[in-house]
């Protein structure tokens, strides 16, 4: 079988997690005028991407999908505490443990997932989404790297999505923003990779402070 249907597969936007139901904060930077802009959505776009997701986001996921991959279940749950604790915010922490729920359901009903994930996926009270993402990278034969990039294009492809439906930006500008952020997304798995577990860690006060005003904001589109 082509293994490009399961990469596909994982990162298509059919996959019923319900993650175009958030915005990760950017919906707020539209209405308080920090992002107006394809320039300034660029800018929100590339510090996330390098100033958060490459040093912390990124290479945690990476090492769930790196200890599914090897059957290394101490290693997968000590990730999740890890990922667990880190979510700063009320709307982070719904979000992941929605979309993990969520991806629980579908893996439950799965023949692919095997039995040691089966288990150990029935051993975890609150799944969330790094850890259900890594299970199903095991299910469907797909590299750590390459779920890796499947997490990243679904995270761009979101927030591109947000933009269109927010700012508004069109279609057409969406794909030329997408062409100019595509290095940058190509930079943050490659430093994602590098990156080693003491050095894991990212200070972004920015999408902190704007994720706590969204959970306040009148009138909204988004979840989170």
């Amino acid at each position: 079988m082509n293994p490009a249907w399961a990469l596909l597969r994982l990162a298509s936007p059919q996959l019923p997690i319900g993650g175009y139901s958030y915005s990760q904060g950017l919906e707020m930077a539209v209405d308080n005028g920090r992002v107006n802009s394809p320039d300034s959505a660029r800018r929100w776009i590339s510090d996330q991407l390098l100033l958060n997701l490459a040093r912390f986001e990124a290479p945690l996921l990476l090492a769930h999908c790196e200890a599914a991959a090897a059957d290394n279940w101490s290693e997968l749950l000590q990730r999740c505490e890890e990922h667990r604790a880190s979510r700063e915010t009320r709307e982070l922490h719904l979000e992941s443990r929605q979309m993990g729920y969520s991806l629980q359901q579908l893996l439950n009903g799965l023949p692919e997932l095997d039995a040691p994930a089966r288990t150990f996926l029935q051993q975890c009270s609150e799944p969330h989404l790094a850890l259900c993402w890594a299970l199903a990278a095991r299910a469907w034969g797909i590299s750590p790297q390459d779920a890796l990039a499947a997490w990243l294009w679904s995270w761009l492809e979101n927030q591109l999505a947000v933009l269109m439906k927010t700012l508004p930006l069109g279609q057409q500008a969406a794909q030329r923003l997408t062409s100019e952020l595509l290095p940058l997304l190509q930079q943050a798995q490659q430093d994602a990779t590098r990156i080693t577990p003491e050095h894991f860690g990212s200070a972004a006060f920015g999408l902190s402070l704007a994720c706590m005003a969204h959970e306040r904001q009148y009138s909204r589109l988004f979840r989170s």
